[in-house]
């Protein structure tokens, strides 16, 4: 082999080298920033988990095929609007709906009523209790300065045992309850109460005409 030969031939395997160390480079980069994205894309909450809790109130059936989920508060005016048209949508169709109950304790005396319908809830009293907590808010829910006593004797007189009452507000599950709510509320940028969700979708520009006609809409493409 001849000089010329011998240096064409260490350029050639020079290239190669270079070629190859490239592609390493290369390769690991790519490997690397797919990692990133699948690290990116672990790290976003599913809504439809944020949605729905195991330990959210429900009222309908677990296997309906319609699930329309409330953030709610039980001082909010609106709410109180909203509750005779959800009735009305579960009496219709008591197989096909189910509604998820999420607590959005915005204002001043909510997270005790939450406790109210959560000692409601373990005495399988819930739905008479926040129909009872629902039609006195006018009494007990003044924004300014809220009289929670006229919430616990609505709740008595549907049938709750409110022996307990002291250490309700510091029931462990119920507190856990209102920090996982309150948690997926920023999440999801929850700001308003109602704020409805119907089968994974945020309903916009609610009116008690349109809530009613969505969901009637819904169940009928379910079944």
């Amino acid at each position: 082999m001849n000089r010329r030969s011998l240096v064409l031939s260490v350029s050639a395997l020079g290239v190669a080298a270079f070629a190859g160390g490239s592609w390493l480079v290369r390769d690991r980069q790519a490997r690397e920033a797919a990692a990133e994205a699948d690290a990116r894309t672990a790290a976003i909450p599913d809504p439809n988990a944020l949605l729905v809790r195991p330990t959210a109130p429900v009222l309908g059936p677990e296997d309906a095929p319609v699930t329309l989920v409330e953030f709610f508060d039980p001082s909010c005016e609106a709410c109180r609007a909203f509750h005779p048209v959800l009735k009305q949508l579960r009496a219709e169709f008591p197989d096909s709906l189910r509604i998820v109950m999420r607590y959005a304790a915005f204002h001043q005396g909510s997270d005790e009523a939450v406790a109210i319908l959560e000692a409601a809830r373990r005495q399988n009293m819930f739905e008479p209790v926040l129909n009872a907590v629902l039609e006195s808010q006018p009494a007990w829910a003044r924004h300014d300065r809220p009289n929670l006593d006229i919430a616990w004797d609505a709740a008595e007189a549907a049938g709750l045992n409110i022996s307990t009452r002291d250490i309700e507000t510091k029931y462990p599950a119920t507190v856990a309850i209102l920090t996982q709510d309150r948690a997926d509320i920023e999440a999801l940028g929850v700001r308003a109460t109602p704020t409805f969700y119907l089968d994974g979708l945020q309903l916009t520009n609610v009116s008690l005409k349109s809530l009613a006609e969505s969901v009637r809409q819904a169940v009928t493409e379910a079944t």
